[in-house]
């Protein structure tokens, strides 16, 4: 595969492991054991992909997220010793992919760093002759440019709210269920936890609220999912 990794983790015994496997598999893997020294690398280096230790000196884990967020779209995955949801959804807010709680199947790993990097390489190599443009009403989502627009006011989504609103807005009727936009999105089924969806909609809701708090673009269909508001 001949890509780059970036391991982000203070603890050496897991990151070998992760580099072990990863590089078994293909990946070139880059590691810094601070969170400062590896958001240099991720300013530097052309990586595809950051594997992210929440906890970590210098600088933790949630800022080094939100500071790569500044500069780039490529997948994070969150790793961290933390089962509390409260953590899971705090580092979803600041523009992780992904979430993953130790101990961890490395195969598991393995096969969420794939499925992310394969989900990233699809969109940006999207087939530019496709209508690249959605229009509703007072919004405007640019799939060529991956830019939204609400009210003429550039909003900044990550990957995956991008990648949410779209797929809502291009079938408004629709309604889909947490397990299709788990498998539609992420490219996986049985290793997702769809609170993951829940706190990516109530993201997406939140910054198009801050444009304009009278308008639900994004409407709870109870017992079933979501629905594109016409």
């Amino acid at each position: 595969m001949n890509k780059k990794i970036l391991i982000i983790e203070d603890d050496e015994n897991i990151t070998c492991l992760e580099k072990d496997y990863l590089e078994a598999h293909g990946f070139e893997v880059l590691c810094a054991n601070n969170g400062l020294k590896g958001l240099e690398i991720a300013k530097t280096v052309n990586v595809a992909l950051v594997l992210l230790d929440v906890m970590l000196p210098s600088l933790n884990g949630l800022e080094v997220c939100k500071k790569i967020r500044e500069f780039s779209n490529i997948p994070i995955l969150l790793v961290s010793a933390k089962k509390d949801e409260f953590d899971k959804i705090n580092g979803l807010g600041f523009g992780a992919d992904d979430y993953i709680v130790k101990p961890f199947s490395p195969s598991e790993l393995v096969a969420r760093v794939i499925a992310h990097l394969n989900r990233y390489e699809r969109l940006t190599n999207t087939d530019l002759k496709d209508s690249s443009v959605i229009r509703i009403d007072n919004l405007k989502i640019d799939k060529k440019s991956r830019r939204i627009f609400f009210h003429d006011t550039e909003i900044t989504f990550t990957n995956k709210e991008f990648d949410l609103l779209a797929t809502l807005a291009e079938n408004p009727d629709t309604v889909f269920t947490k397990e299709d936009l788990l498998s539609k999105i992420w490219n996986y089924d049985s290793m997702g936890d769809t609170s993951t969806v829940t706190v990516h909609i109530n993201r997406v809701r939140e910054k198009l609220f801050a444009v304009d708090n009278n308008v639900e673009l994004i409407n709870t269909v109870w017992g079933k999912g979501y629905r594109f508001n016409k």
